[in-house]
């Protein structure tokens, strides 16, 4: 994750979206500085001095995330590692833990390999050297720690590129929301324009019309007066339609409405499973609900079915909703998608995923299938820091 670099800024020791957890840390370069105590002259000066180094490439490695830098801060600091081991003491070694959680930093894995390899080679070697005037409990007190050492970039990688990964799934659901309230307005649009827009035209020819019969013909200005209550009535009725349309729908909620508009008709709602699918989100259950509104519409505009079946499944990868009647059934040469708001069902769908299938075979039958798992992006590729 690249920070993005903007004109001016004031100074920061540590990146402030991180908080207090780099200055926790520091905390444990307290043990090198009093080991530090145990030297003398020049080689006391000298030591102080790549601790301080350490700690400013420290600071560094938190600025330089996700750039060709990082490498370089990244070596400086075992460097010194390397340095303190092999020429002070090796219990120095124990400072490989902050080189550790940077090196699980690395998404890419030739990088990741390329740090971990030289981690460990600068951890081994010291003590490879110095074997011979540790003794066997110093050894052995040491090795396990040099283990975790490297084992840990590991279970630091694995966590982080999970940090990641649920960082652009909030992206994409967030860009997946813009994306459906810039359709629905779409939608609306075309509503007020296709409906709104001719009643209100025929409103006002209407009243244009009562201006001229007024005077000659009272009883159709009358007639004509009635017909502009009874289109303005339609156009009320339309806006409310509009406005009920934009709020979230359920499964649940239009499960209700779907009978009530089907009994009207004279058509049986027949129901198998649950409207509540475990663990559908917010965005995916209001696209299939207002899918599953338009195929409730369609069925008892088109299909002069007796029975609807309404089938809701939560299946081990996506989850299913199926409309099916036993009307006419589509008419030959039939282009489905292109009719019946099928088309702006194809098109929510798409935002999430999902599918539509259509069948016609003694009736109809609508299959919605959303995905449950979203697809993982392959690993980055290696070319990295």
């Amino acid at each position: 994750m690249k920070r993005v670099k903007t004109g001016k800024r004031r100074f920061a020791i540590f990146p402030a979206e991180i908080g207090w957890f780099p200055y926790l840390w520091l905390i444990y370069l307290v043990l090198p500085i009093i080991n530090m105590l145990s030297e003398s002259g020049t080689k006391m000066a000298v030591g102080y001095g790549l601790i301080a180094l350490f700690t400013f490439t420290y600071r560094q490695l938190y600025f330089a995330e996700g750039e060709p830098r990082f490498f370089t801060w990244l070596g400086i600091q075992m460097s010194i590692i390397f340095i303190l081991c092999m020429w002070y003491h090796p219990s120095y070694m124990y400072m490989g833990f902050f080189t550790a959680n940077f090196i699980g930093w690395y998404t890419d894995r030739r990088n990741f390999t390329i740090s971990l390899a030289l981690f460990t080679l600068v951890q081994s070697a010291p003590l490879i050297k110095h074997a011979h005037t540790l003794g066997w409990r110093e050894l052995i007190f040491m090795i396990p720690f040099l283990l975790i050492m490297v084992m840990a970039p590991f279970g630091i990688r694995s966590l982080y590129r999970r940090q990641q990964l649920e960082k652009e799934l909030a992206q994409a659901n967030e860009q997946i929301r813009s994306l459906i309230k810039g359709e629905e307005r779409m939608r609306i649009a075309r509503d007020l324009h296709d409906t709104l827009g001719h009643t209100l035209s025929l409103i006002t020819l209407k009243s244009q019309l009562i201006e001229k019969l007024v005077d000659t013909n009272a009883e159709q200005a009358k007639l004509e007066a009635r017909e502009i209550h009874n289109t303005s009535r339609s156009a009320l009725r339309q806006v409310r339609e509009l406005v009920s349309e934009m709020r979230t729908a359920t499964l649940a909620g239009e499960l209700q409405e779907a009978r009530v508009i089907l009994n009207s008709a004279g058509i049986e709602l027949i129901c198998h499973g649950h409207p509540r699918l475990a663990g559908i989100s917010d965005l995916a259950q209001n696209i299939m609900s207002l899918c599953l509104r338009e195929a409730v519409t369609n069925v008892v505009k088109h299909s002069q079915a007796r029975t609807c079946t309404v089938t809701m499944e939560t299946g081990s990868t996506d989850w299913l909703l199926s409309i099916e009647d036993d009307g006419a059934g589509l008419q030959a040469g039939y282009d489905a998608p292109e009719k019946n708001g099928l088309r702006g069902m194809t098109e929510r769908l798409a935002l999430i995923g999902g599918t539509l299938n259509i069948e016609s075979h003694g009736g109809t039958k609508l299959t919605i299938r959303v995905p449950i798992v979203i697809k993982s992006r392959k690993e980055d590729s290696p070319d990295g820091d």
